[in-house]
């Protein structure tokens, strides 16, 4: 099945979506006031949280919030949340925090790796609470595939010709058939999993953590969610950090084709770096990699490789190339890079990339998915947004992304495809995401990330927002905090422990 291009989650532990600029829909769901609880949610906003131990330094609980914002009849969901806790002194607050996806655990990231968020000076100041959004594994949750049919949704080739008619119809086919699943399996939540919804979770959860102001640290996706939230809660705005950002007021085809363009560059940086080391499995010249990289892609698509680690699953070329992708999320990830082409050049043998396409999709050695972000991820992205899908939309689409990318293009085409025949439609009411009347929010981008390439990130911050600023992050990978270098993690220290940022925008 041919699947929409992703964002990842921070550190590209998981799958993402791209998050694409929705269309217009009738809504009318109010938003809560930024300046008061509306009477209809007072029960939510009043809500005492009931937490339980659940390892060291650590304390979960659940958060109750309307299934529908606009008919609260219709009851309540459960949000999952952790709060990690090991300050010396009195916090100096409960830092919200969003990995990414949509649909990647906010909850696991926290729970299992907080030390990899941020820096030990912001942890041993901040309380950290990691969420599920509506939709997300831990919390009320989207359901649609069993294991084996996510298998074939994710790697298995149409068996026509990529961006033929027939491939076209095909991924059509299975596209609608995913939907109805996820509507038979998921319920009335399906319709409900939109961000704006989740923003609105985020204020509910700022209450019941007793915070007059939302204290909030986003990667990729997750900065889409901050900025969303800024927008409708602007006063409720605390010390927000955004980063590896989205820009909400591009077109989803100006997305795709933007990260498409993120990617070949990382490619083609990983291919420098490559041909400067004595193991590398190309050589000669730039053009000359290049070249070998599509004609073995386009090898994989009649001739999958074997796969060592499990002889019955063959690595099509959707294992190779989504395992492509995702060692292309960040330089530390080159070196396993390397060892898939030469495997593959070698001995025929495309297990690397299947181990590679496996972690991207959250795949567990035994065939079990550790968690349901490809489904929410999903279910979440097309409720959010839907871009055009007749013949002639399409084939301009394809024109640009063939254009931007001669050697990943192809392998981008008809995304749209998969939110077309969606089961309900698109929730989008926000036109303004200036959030005029915020305090001053941190904006990250890194120049090599090519998943929300830097151009979003300066769109945000200077375009966008009426009160943003830009940190810039000169280096490969996705997103910066935590994985870069001091000048980063010392001015968002800064930021979040004194409010303060250097007088001029630093480049990092």
């Amino acid at each position: 099945m041919r699947k929409l291009k992703f964002l990842s989650v921070a550190m590209a532990a998981a799958l993402a979506l791209t998050a694409c600029t929705p269309q217009t829909a009738p809504n009318k769901s109010a938003s809560p006031s930024a300046t008061e609880t509306p009477v209809n949610l007072s029960a939510y906003y009043s809500q005492k949280l009931s937490w339980k131990k659940c390892g060291t330094h650590l304390k979960c609980s659940k958060v109750s919030a309307p299934l529908d914002y606009a008919d609260l009849s219709q009851g309540s969901i459960k949000l999952a949340i952790v709060r990690y806790s090991n300050t010396k002194n009195k916090a100096l607050g409960q830092l919200v925090m969003n990995p990414g996806g949509p649909g990647a655990s906010g909850y696991d990231f926290v729970k299992n790796s907080v030390t990899e968020i941020g820096t030990d000076r912001l942890r041993a100041h901040y309380n950290i609470v990691g969420f599920d959004p509506r939709g997300v594994q831990h919390s009320t949750a989207v359901h649609c595939l069993s294991a084996k049919q996510m298998d074939s949704f994710f790697y298995d080739a149409s068996g026509y010709a990529i961006g033929s008619p027939e491939d076209l119809a095909h991924s059509r086919t299975q596209a609608q058939i995913f939907g109805a699943a996820c509507a038979k399996n998921t319920g009335k939540l399906l319709a409900h999993v939109d961000t704006e919804s989740a923003a609105k979770d985020l204020d509910i959860i700022r209450a019941a953590l007793g915070q007059p102001k939302l204290d909030y640290l986003g990667f990729s996706y997750g900065t889409y969610l901050g900025t969303v939230y800024a927008a409708m809660f602007p006063t409720m705005v605390g010390h927000f950090v955004l980063d590896g950002a989205i820009d909400p007021n591009a077109s989803g085809d100006d997305q795709s084709v933007h990260q498409l363009v993120g990617f070949d560059l990382a490619l083609k940086n990983y291919l420098k770096y490559c041909l400067s080391n004595t193991d590398c499995p190309f050589s000669g010249s730039l053009e000359k990699a290049q070249k070998k990289v599509q004609s073995f892609l386009l090898s994989t698509e009649t001739k999958p490789l074997k796969n060592k680690d499990e002889p019955n699953r063959k690595a099509t070329v959707w294992a190779v190339e989504t395992g492509m992708m995702m060692a292309l999320y960040s330089n530390d990830y080159w070196t396993y890079l390397t060892d898939a082409f030469k495997e593959a050049f070698k001995n025929k043998n495309g297990a690397n990339f299947m181990r590679l396409a496996d972690f991207y999709n959250d795949r567990g050695t035994d065939g079990k998915y550790l968690s349901n972000i490809n489904e929410a991820n999903i279910a979440i992205s097309c409720v959010d947004s839907r871009e055009p899908a007749t013949p002639e939309a399409l084939a301009a689409q394809n024109a640009k992304l063939l254009a931007a990318s001669p050697t990943l293009g192809r392998y981008w085409l008809n995304g749209a495809v998969l939110c077309d025949k969606w089961p309900y439609p698109a929730v989008h009411t926000i036109t303004d995401f200036s959030a005029k009347g915020s305090p001053r929010i941190l904006v990250i981008g890194t120049t090599g990330d090519p998943a929300t390439p830097y151009e979003q990130a300066v769109s945000l911050a200077h375009n966008v927002l009426a009160n943003g600023y830009l940190l810039t992050y000169q280096g490969e990978g996705h997103t910066a905090y935590g994985r870069s270098n001091s000048c980063v993690s010392n001015s968002v220290d800064d930021f979040y422990l004194s409010a303060t940022l250097p007088a001029t925008e630093p480049r990092c």
